[in-house]
């Protein structure tokens, strides 16, 4: 067995958050979802599995995912492909719903344990797609702005700049953020051409 495939046998077995969290334990059984890839050039870097993932154990089983394949110009075939696709989430696990039914964040313990670790065994990739703002701040640091907006607003010259693998920060694609997408018509002019193209280029 490889190096990659034993670290994603770890993760799959992983139930730190659960027995020894940083604070409140994970209010369910662990379930993480990733897809490591020694192959894929691309890399969805996501926030962290929705109730219906949690369901499926599939990344982006919801409405969500629809929207990202849409964005992204591909169908499910390529999109679960590992060879072509990498998918690693901020938050392996689900990490539960508020008071008001809204996502929890992703878990501190997955990014101080994994992430180093997962994108050092993927050295060929040569695009992340950070989508949020936990994605933006472990993929960009210093390079992210303050906001969500001013970060998706300045791709380009996240884009451009000298780093392997590039980066494209996206907002995400919930379907609560369609009033965001209404009040920034530049994102699916401008950046959703250049992410198809770039999509494309590496996947077919």
């Amino acid at each position: 067995m490889d190096e990659l495939s034993k670290l994603e046998n770890e993760i799959v077995a992983c139930r730190f958050c659960y027995e020894n969290p940083y604070k409140t334990p994970l209010p369910h059984e662990p379930r993480p979802v990733t897809c490591l890839s020694s192959k894929a050039k691309l890399c969805i870097a996501g926030q962290a599995p929705g109730t219906r993932v949690h369901a499926s154990g599939k990344p982006f089983t919801d409405p969500s995912g629809d929207r990202l394949r849409q964005w992204m110009g591909i169908g499910k075939d390529i999109f679960y492909d590992a060879d072509k696709l990498a998918i690693v989430p901020m938050g392996f696990c689900f990490p539960g719903l508020d008071e008001k039914g809204g996502d929890l964040p992703p878990r501190k313990e997955c990014k101080d344990i994994w992430h180093d670790r997962v994108f050092k065994t993927m050295p060929q990739l040569e695009l992340i797609i950070a989508i949020g703002n936990y994605a933006h701040t472990y993929h960009l640091g210093k390079m992210r702005y303050k906001t969500l907006t001013e970060t998706v607003l300045n791709w380009q010259q996240i884009w451009e700049l000298e780093k392997t693998p590039s980066i494209l920060p996206l907002p995400h694609p919930s379907w609560r953020n369609t009033g965001w997408l209404k009040k920034n018509p530049w994102f699916e002019k401008d950046l959703l051409p250049v992410l198809k193209k770039e999509v494309a280029r590496l996947v077919f």
